[in-house]
């Protein structure tokens, strides 16, 4: 068990108030507090050994590569990747997946292939495959959904087949908080000869993840949604994979030896990190991951397995008026809870649990063709991480009667 309120001392941001209240930070989908030695990371960069990383023979440099380069190699073994080779650095999930489609997808994917997606896709997982499949005369397939908001592989023999040149689907939906059977659908794909890329940014921070026991070729999240600073991202990509692909962005780093006629490249992964690279957002979020690790990745979903289960049960006392979307079942859900009410719209709800000091998110969540299949525009959505607590459910429930109260059924907020 995690000793949370220990943890959330580590966390500056969750002792101020917001509107008067204590800050109830129930917003972590969207991007996750930092603790303190995460802070103090970027800190003793900037301050310390601030340089330009690579090929300086000068000591600030050598000690900005030294870290840099350590963080890459925290990244591989965090997700269990063979070598750190295969981590490539990008600004975001959505950089990840877009490098994918403009390199590999380029050179493999051709007229008459298909691309498999779930109907769960966040719009990155989505948009670049459409413009893919539009370029190459390609065709998408969706694994469909279930009334009880998991996949519907029933019919996963004929989506998967051997016209299938890639599967690219969601771990956790960042919407309804599915855990997808990634694995299970790997081994499908790789029966008829698919490539497959997982989207990990809502699964990497919340349970462990290892690479090589899923068996995919592309792996991509976040650092800002566990812990690290924003502006940092990662591809994992299979080695035998990673060397048969094609730079996406030239210049810089990335290149071995230049002529005015031709050039060649640099060793994996360098080439393909084009230009200077986010030096102090990687050795941050190499610190993000010595505290995860410190915690231990087992620890955190065990955590959010319990708080989910106890917000699922305190919903019930708003069942008749909201309306909840996700899994029933908590070993398929991850520390993510939506609900709307059929006549009170998710902005208005967000803003009375703001006046309250509770940050929840509202929209479509980057998921418009989910959330608009659920016959909604918009959810609600409450997302949970290491630092939360089930007082904080408490209020969290509090503040949707308050607003309830008054939206519904016209009683002014006290």
């Amino acid at each position: 068990m995690l000793d949370v309120q220990s943890i959330r001392k580590d966390f500056p941001v969750l002792s101020r108030k917001v509107n008067g209240h204590p800050l109830v930070y129930l917003d972590n989908a969207a991007t996750s507090q930092k603790p303190s030695s995460v802070i103090q990371s970027l800190v003793d960069y900037y301050e310390g050994y601030n340089a330009n990383v690579h090929r300086g023979v000068h000591t600030l440099s050598m000690e900005a590569t030294d870290k840099f380069e350590e963080a890459r190699e925290k990244v591989a073994r965090f997700i269990g990747a063979e070598t750190s080779e295969s981590i490539i650095w990008t600004r975001n999930t959505s950089e990840s997946i877009n490098l994918v489609a403009y390199t590999w997808a380029q050179e493999n994917i051709g007229e008459g292939d298909e691309i498999v997606l779930t109907r769960m896709e966040h719009h990155s997982n989505l948009v670049p495959w459409q413009k893919v499949a539009r370029d190459k005369g390609a065709r998408i397939r969706f694994i469909p959904m279930t009334d009880d908001y998991t996949l519907d592989l029933s019919d996963i023999d004929s989506i998967i087949n051997p016209r299938t040149k890639l599967v690219s689907i969601v771990h956790v939906s960042n919407s309804i908080g599915t855990i997808n059977p990634v694995q299970e659908l790997t081994k499908l794909a790789k029966r008829v000869g698919a490539a497959v890329l997982i989207d990990g940014a809502q699964s990497v921070p919340h349970m462990p993840v290892d690479v090589a026991k899923l068996g995919c070729d592309f792996f991509a999240f976040s650092g800002h949604k566990m812990l690290g600073p924003t502006g940092i991202g990662v591809l994992y990509v299979k080695r035998d994979v990673l060397e048969d692909m094609e730079p996406f962005l030239r210049g810089g780093e990335m290149v071995l030896e230049v002529t005015y006629e031709d050039a060649s490249w640099n060793d994996l992964p360098m080439r393909f990190e084009a230009g200077t690279p986010n030096i102090a957002d990687a050795i941050g979020l190499g610190a993000a991951i010595d505290y995860l690790n410190d915690i231990g990745m087992q620890n955190v979903r065990d955590h959010e397995v319990q708080l989910t289960q106890y917000a699922l049960n305190a919903f019930k006392e708003l069942e008749e008026e909201l309306i909840l979307h996700g899994p029933v079942d908590v070993d398929v859900r991850g520390g993510i809870v939506s609900f709307h009410h059929p006549e009170v719209h998710p902005h208005d709800l967000g803003t009375i649990l703001d006046s309250r000091g509770i940050a929840v998110r509202t929209g479509h969540h980057c998921t418009m063709p989910l959330v608009k299949s659920l016959g909604v525009s918009a959810t609600a959505r409450a997302s949970f991480y290491l630092y939360n607590t089930e007082e904080e459910v408490d209020l969290l429930i509090g503040g949707l009667k308050e607003a309830l109260r008054y939206f519904a059924h016209g009683v002014a907020p006290a």
